[in-house]
């Protein structure tokens, strides 16, 4: 039997301190469409799929 892999997710908090920034930059993120996020009540969650897509984005050359 084969299980589906269940999706990982990160708070707001979680991502300020992974990215060294204010967790009001991420709310603005996400206000602002770079980052997508579920809102469960009053808090965000972001997939981690997501999250890596947006490092992708904001990746330089």
């Amino acid at each position: 039997m084969s299980r589906k892999k269940e999706k990982e997710f990160y708070l707001v908090i979680e991502l300020a301190e992974k990215l060294r920034v204010s967790k009001m930059t991420i709310y603005r993120y996400i206000k602002a469409g770079k980052i997508k996020a579920y809102k469960i009540g009053k808090e965000f969650r972001i997939d981690k799929e997501e999250f890596n897509k947006f490092l992708n984005k904001v990746k330089t050359k």
